[in-house]
């Protein structure tokens, strides 16, 4: 994948090396040039500076190849710009972001905008939802989130009752074939199922094995 990331700090940089480690190629855009000593010398990326919603740089980034954008410097307006921008203008497929302030959330929610927070592994979730689309994150409040997802096969006719972990993760909707209901126990799920759930951050990682790869 061609992947463009904004931001260089410590979730920037980790998120970079953890892609580049997966040999994807990626174009990392800061506005300062000494961020990218975070990256150490073993990255053999690209390394622009600039700000990631100015058009020239992206187009210096030749974002119009991009498959993923994540704007996740430490400034959630900047984030905003540079995904609009992304997401509006440039049409990349696969847009994330990072939340730095929880105020912000109704913000990219209105905007429609796909994010990750209130999680001690920002850089390998959000890696995660470049590479395979695990989910979309609604809301959150503490460190319980929203999160809507396509079921995958490994949850195809399992009970509701045998996935759900007590007080960590809860299906609340499912859509099947355009109609919407609230599951109970015995629910059959499906693979292909549009799922509303809550989860806690410490449960996500136990969870994502059944959503579906994008």
């Amino acid at each position: 994948m061609y992947i463009v990331i904004i931001g260089c700090g410590r979730v920037g940089s980790q998120l970079a090396s953890l892609l580049a480690q997966e040999r994807h190629n990626i174009v990392v855009i800061d506005k300062d040039a000494n961020a990218f000593k975070n990256l150490g010398t073993a990255f053999n990326g690209v390394k622009l500076q600039g700000y990631g919603y100015d058009e020239e740089v992206l187009q210096k980034a030749h974002i119009e190849r991009c498959d993923a954008f994540a704007a996740v410097t430490d400034l959630d307006n900047a984030n905003i710009m540079a995904c609009e921008v992304a997401s509006k203008l440039y049409k990349v497929p696969r847009v994330i972001a990072r939340v730095y302030n929880p105020e912000s959330i109704s913000t990219f929610q209105e905007l429609g905008l796909d994010y990750v927070f209130g999680t001690n592994v920002v850089a390998q979730t959000i890696m995660d939802k470049i590479v395979e689309g695990h989910g979309r994150h609604l809301s959150i409040r503490g460190d319980v989130e929203v999160i809507e997802f396509i079921a995958g096969p490994k949850i195809e006719h399992q009970r509701l009752v045998d996935i759900q972990i007590p007080n960590e993760f809860r299906i609340c909707l499912v859509t099947r074939q355009g109609k919407s209901f609230i599951p109970w126990r015995e629910t059959l799920l499906r693979d292909g199922d549009n799922l509303l759930a809550v989860v806690k951050s410490s449960a996500y990682y136990r969870v994502k094995q059944y959503m579906r790869s994008s």
